[in-house]
């Protein structure tokens, strides 16, 4: 018997040893650049169906009889909440279960959510679909991460995190320029609206347009093959034996109610006292914002997202000690995941902010506005996203810190640029300033992306991404338009015209550059211990397969 034993210890040993050779074969291979050019068409969908809104913004606020706050919460926080906190439980998916096929089925999801926007009817129907947009959504980016992390190896990983992440702004980019001329070419076909198919307005159509292509690019995803987990650094992960059962407890310990059934099983009666305690702070906090700025779905929603994600948190320390030890008590991950999300603030708000501000202050027509703010941020976004990645791998064969540094000097390179866009009389030079700041802005994507993933396992690689894409997107794609928007309206209020009031509401949103800076300077004393002692660590964590 001793003997089968170990003639089954033995074949499973070589089972394993050639699973992980043929994962080393995949790696930098070209297959692994192939299925980072599908992933990049993916991420280019994602933002399609995301920004879009951007240009048909006017067109949508006239229709529905809303203002910039509520235009600013369908954008931002409508997609943003749903988006970060399912991202949490589809990252611990994503770590467990096969990743192609979730990014599959979320993209089928998110582009039929953005295709049945085309119905609706009213702010209520648009915004529950967002909701569902978001849900899509959140499945894409922390699955996409952990499988490029597994294709590529760490030397060239800000590179090609980069690289998928140009799909931010050329997603962007193409959302701005087919949603102004589908409103375009929908009133030159219908100039009176009765006639429209199914009485459709042009911004239902562009929506209609936008989505349904995904469903087909969904089939095209499942065709990858799916990445040997840890094989670009030797670190053969174990497939998970019940992966819906471990995403099971981690989706409920994120949904109100069922979290506090969650959190007593995992930490008994004191665990549910010290949710509730928190729940009492979140909601007197968000009460203090609600009484400051009064749009209740905003502040409800936000407010929910960030008990949500502190219930998560609670349970990841009591259920997952090691992946909550590798992320909260490293301070390198902790300040980098405030300090990089901060400027996605400012990048956000302005960027969903700047068609309309040429459409009130410039006069450009919706087609125009689309044309050359997509087509420079499209290729603009490309070229800093790509550059940027690869000087940050660069420098970092030579300084540790590197990635950081090329954070801190976005707020520097990039503030002229947004401040000769807000106020130079020229419409050329507007779109010659938003083009540079296209540049520049999203450089650091790729160096916040790849440092967080160099500070965890492997087998908690998405589990990280979500929480930092968590950040990102509470800290810049909820707050960032909203609050320009809100303080917008508060202008105009006040008195101001509405294009002058839209102006100052973007230029104070700048300011959060210095937040930023802030916290990646004090990422700066962390960093290079924390990335030399991760295997200690996760080693001394009880980590199976260091």
């Amino acid at each position: 018997m001793s003997d089968l034993n170990e003639q089954a210890e033995q074949s499973s040993t070589a089972d394993l040893d050639a699973q992980l050779a043929q994962g080393k074969k995949d790696v930098n291979s070209a297959y692994a650049r192939y299925v980072l050019f599908v992933l990049i068409v993916v991420y280019i969908f994602n933002f399609i169906d995301r920004q879009i809104i951007s240009i048909l913004a006017e067109e949508i606020k006239a229709d529905l009889g809303i203002g910039d706050a509520e235009i600013g919460f369908l954008y931002g926080t409508a997609f943003a909440i749903f988006y970060a906190v399912f991202g949490i439980p589809l990252g611990k998916l994503a770590d467990v279960w096969n990743r192609k096929s979730l990014i599959a089925i979320g993209l089928s999801f998110w582009s039929l959510m953005t295709a049945l926007s085309g119905f609706a009817k009213s702010y209520t129907g648009l915004a529950i679909c967002r909701f569902g947009v978001g849900v899509g959504e959140a499945s894409a980016t922390p699955a996409a991460f952990s499988m490029l992390s597994d294709y590529f190896s760490p030397r060239v990983r800000a590179t090609v995190l980069a690289i998928y992440s140009s799909g931010i702004y050329i997603g962007a980019g193409i959302g701005l320029f087919l949603g102004g001329a589908v409103v375009e070419a929908w009133y030159a076909w219908y100039p009176d609206p009765g006639l429209a198919p199914l009485g459709i307005k042009p911004w239902q159509a562009a929506f209609l347009t936008v989505g349904l292509p995904g469903l087909f690019v969904a089939v095209w995803v499942w065709t990858i093959k799916e990445p040997i987990r840890g094989a670009s650094e030797g670190l053969l992960t174990s497939p998970h034996p019940t992966p819906f059962k471990a995403t099971q407890s981690t989706l409920f310990s994120v949904l109100p109610g069922l979290s506090l059934v969650t959190l007593y099983q995992a930490g008994g009666i004191r665990a549910v006292v010290e949710n509730l305690i928190a729940l009492a702070i979140i909601s007197a906090l968000f009460l203090t914002f609600y009484a400051l700025m009064p749009t209740a779905l905003q502040w409800i929603a936000l407010g929910a997202g960030v008990y949500i994600t502190v219930s998560w948190v609670q349970y990841l320390r009591l259920n997952d000690p090691a992946c909550f030890a590798m992320m909260f008590k490293s301070k390198a991950f902790v300040l980098a995941s405030i300090g990089f999300p901060s400027i996605s603030f400012v990048t956000y708000g302005l960027g969903f902010w700047s068609a309309p501000f040429m459409q009130r202050i410039h006069g450009e027509s919706i087609a125009d506005a689309g044309l050359y703010l997509g087509l420079g941020s499209a290729i603009g976004g490309f070229i800093g996203i790509v550059l940027g990645g690869f000087l940050a791998d660069m420098w970092k064969a030579r300084n540790v810190n590197a990635r950081l540094y090329i954070g801190l000097a976005i707020p520097i390179l990039a503030t002229p640029f947004a401040l000769g866009f807000l106020y130079t009389d020229s419409v050329l030079v507007a779109y010659l300033c938003s083009f540079v700041f296209s540049i520049l802005s999203p450089a650091w994507i790729g160096s916040g992306a790849s440092t967080i993933n160099d500070l965890v396992m492997p087998r908690m690689r998405a589990t990280a991404s979500a929480y930092y894409v968590l950040m990102n997107t509470f800290l810049g794609l909820a707050l960032g338009p909203y609050l320009i928007g809100q303080i917008s309206d508060l202008n105009a209020a006040a008195g101001q015209a509405s294009d002058e009031a839209l102006r100052s509401a973007v230029t104070m949103g700048l300011a959060v550059f210095l937040v930023s800076m802030m916290f990646l300077l004090l990422a700066l004393r962390y960093l290079r211990s924390d990335e030399e002692t991760r295997l200690s660590r996760a080693r001394a964590l009880g980590e199976p397969d260091v």
